[in-house]
């Protein structure tokens, strides 16, 4: 079952992460040409970042209620339901429900960061790390074949007849409603319901093709329903390894994305040409993606806490190697921005297996939802922050900042998690 509901996430992480992408990519150019003003279209990546942040909450609501098949239906509903407001805004050439329809579309990284802990739900213990971080990798495949599906994207909506710069929305709808298809008719039995029933002694649902998992049983239905938020605040108090993992997925998050929004402006007022800068961003990509696998393996091997504060260590060579290049030593930003992907996954991957495991099943969904919507807010503050100090003062000065960051987040997980491991 584990190993089917793998390749199922899998195949949708895929497919969601190739709307996410395609979309992604010219969001922010239709939304200048439909309003005129360059500082507006800046809104383009707020408005689908704040989408995935306040869809954090519904998905993993409906999860906790009905399971994870539901949860991930809501999300990748609500982009497709995004795309088709994109397209009217398009033809009616109305920008601000092009910006309505950009949250909306954050449905689609909703659903792809829900996966990874729809992957943990009926993992042994002690693979966890590794099950998620297949489903991570599996975004690479997504991540980089969308930006590069842009123009035959565009050819496409051409050929349908749609409005200009419609064609990428139209084949972000198609992969969407694919993902929201394989989840309907593939996840089955869910993984959560299953997870749920065999912890409680009750029956196991049926196999692949059969009717769902019973549902649970009403009272403890309405008091998820009524509680889950509550629930999941109250895990957090009552576990530290929660808490602790929270705070370093969310500052993993927030070094990655500060420094990573920020290097192509640095690098243009260094004369870089968009082929440099793209050939930086995908080193960027690959250190987030292509290598984890092995985060996964190394967080189930030596423990999660030791893969955080690793990649604490490696987000903290990375903002020095990237604040300290000169404009022009382009070598040097690369290997920053791949070491910078690489800190990212240390803290994405081992810190979500590290809060899973953490809290009760019942409260899980709740808890990571919490996680997701705090990742999404503090990337969002993040990015603010990062163009403050670019420009009032200098790139440099914010590899420092997050240099500090990451280093004061790495001793308090070394501290706070001593007592612990001598008990």
């Amino acid at each position: 079952m584990q190993r089917r509901t793998l390749a199922v996430l899998s195949i949708a992480q895929i497919t969601g992460g190739v709307g996410v992408a395609v979309g992604t990519a010219l969001s922010s150019l239709v939304v200048a040409k439909l309003s005129g003003s360059v500082a507006i279209s800046g809104l383009a990546g707020t408005s689908s970042v704040l989408g995935a942040a306040l869809l954090a909450l519904p998905t993993a609501g409906a999860a906790n209620r009905g399971g994870r098949r539901a949860g991930l239906t809501l999300a990748y509903a609500c982009a497709v339901l995004g795309c088709l407001v994109a397209l009217l805004a398009i033809a009616t050439r109305v920008w601000p429900l092009l910006l309505a329809g950009l949250v909306l579309f954050g449905g689609g990284s909703a659903g792809n960061l829900a996966s990874r802990y729809s992957a943990t739900d009926l993992s042994a213990p002690g693979h966890s790390a590794r099950h998620l971080a297949w489903v991570v990798w599996a975004a690479t495949i997504g991540s980089v074949t969308g930006p590069n599906l842009a123009e035959p994207a565009e050819h496409l909506g051409r050929r349908l007849g749609l409005a200009p710069d419609a064609g990428p929305f139209a084949l972000s709808l198609l992969a969407f409603a694919l993902a929201l298809a394989v989840v309907l008719v593939a996840l089955r039995p869910d993984p959560l319901l299953l997870a749920r029933a065999t912890s409680q002694g009750s029956p196991a649902p049926a196999a692949s093709g059969s009717p769902a998992a019973p549902a649970p049983a009403p009272a403890a239905a309405r008091s998820r329903s009524r509680g889950g938020l509550r629930a999941g605040w109250r895990a957090l108090r009552e576990s530290p390894a929660a808490s602790r993992a929270l705070v370093a997925i969310a500052v993993a998050h927030t070094a990655m994305v500060s420094v990573m929004s920020m290097t192509p402006v640095h690098l243009d007022h260094a004369g870089a040409g968009y082929r440099t800068i793209g050939v930086v961003l995908s080193v960027h990509i690959a250190g987030m993606f292509v290598l984890s696998p092995a985060v996964g393996w190394l967080a189930d091997r030596i423990g999660r806490t030791r893969v955080l504060v690793l990649g604490m260590g490696v987000l903290l060579a990375a903002a020095l190697l990237a604040g300290g290049a000169g404009p022009h030593d382009i070598g040097r930003v690369t290997a920053g921005l791949g070491l910078l992907g690489v800190g990212w996954s240390c803290g994405l991957i081992a810190g979500s297996a590290m809060l899973t495991e953490a809290v009760p099943l019942e409260r899980r969904p709740a808890v990571q939802g919490l996680s997701d919507l705090l990742m999404n807010v503090c990337g969002a503050g993040g990015t603010i922050l990062a163009g403050l100090i670019v420009s009032g003062l200098s790139y440099g000065t914010l590899g420092t900042a997050t240099a500090v960051m990451v280093t004061v987040t790495a001793a308090w997980l070394a501290l706070t998690t001593r007592p612990a491991r001598t008990a």
